[in-house]
């Protein structure tokens, strides 16, 4: 009996050590893809993992077509000059079995590769995965969610950031969201619930009004923070998140100018979208 061809055999090794990779690499992508570690894996999940491994694998052998095999031709007679150059035009149109199996397995791999490219998350995962799963979240309107700096401008107008909006929505989504901020006047509070409103944050996030906390003081935001207990502040002020630091699990410090914490409970970023990498 012949022996396979050594390409075959050659596919062959590279298919048994892609097969073996393929547990692990499932793994690894589904851990980082939903932030579970392989550690906290159950045998049912590992079960599940590898029972889709074993699905594809099943599924590419039997969609993977064998070449077909050669035929021995018979001997014949010198061949005159017609069918010699008959026979010769038929071998240029003909392309060899291993040629055939060669592109067939090149088209089997990249397929492959395709099937494993790097998945990029959703903006919902991305949330979730940098706040740790944290369910509560406080936050500061002047100069991370409003383009205002000071309470004095509020008393003129107020307007929300575009680049932030869709992480902003993307919070109401999952997490139970306060925004506060120190104002002068009631015509201050009009005008930052008009700019939320008009931004879509009360109809298209999970954001009420009544989440919206004004405070007549630096000290007044504190105080929020402090009886709310949200797992996440946010916040432009250095004095208040240094304050927090120790009554707060995680706090993100909004500032073009990055500051370094000597607690890693404090995380720095020059905007809000920025942290989640928009």
């Amino acid at each position: 009996m012949a022996e396979p061809p050594s390409y075959l055999s050659s596919f062959k090794d590279e298919l048994i050590q892609l097969i073996k990779r393929l547990g692990t690499y499932l793994a690894l992508k589904m851990s980082n893809l939903f932030s579970i570690s392989l550690q906290k894996l159950d045998p049912r999940s590992v079960g599940a993992i590898a029972g889709l491994a074993v699905a594809i694998i099943f599924t590419y052998r039997l969609t993977r077509s064998p070449a077909p095999p050669t035929r021995r031709q018979p001997k014949r007679q010198a061949p005159t000059t017609s069918s010699t150059a008959i026979r010769t035009q038929s071998n240029i149109t003909l392309m060899p079995s291993g040629v055939y199996s060669s592109s067939e397995d090149l088209r089997a791999q990249n397929t492959f590769d395709e099937f494993f490219q790097p998945v990029k998350p959703t903006l919902g995962q991305i949330v979730r995965q940098k706040l740790n799963e944290g369910r509560k979240v406080t936050c500061r309107l002047l100069g991370v969610i409003l383009e205002e700096s000071s309470p004095e401008e509020l008393q003129t107008k107020a307007t929300v950031r575009p680049s932030v909006l869709d992480v902003l929505l993307e919070i109401t989504k999952f997490c139970d969201l306060y925004l506060m901020e120190r104002v002068i006047d009631d015509e201050s509070e009009k005008n930052v619930l008009l700019a939320l409103e008009n931004a879509g944050i009360f109809t298209s996030g999970g954001l009420v009004k009544d989440k919206v906390l004004f405070c007549s003081t630096e000290n007044g935001r504190t105080s929020f923070v402090r009886q709310l207990e949200p797992d996440w502040h946010i916040d432009t002020n250095p004095e208040i998140v240094s304050q927090l630091a120790r009554f707060i699990k995680y706090q993100l410090h909004v500032s073009p100018v990055k500051t370094e914490w000597t607690t890693g409970k404090v995380l720095s970023s020059p905007s809000l979208e920025q942290f989640f990498g928009f």
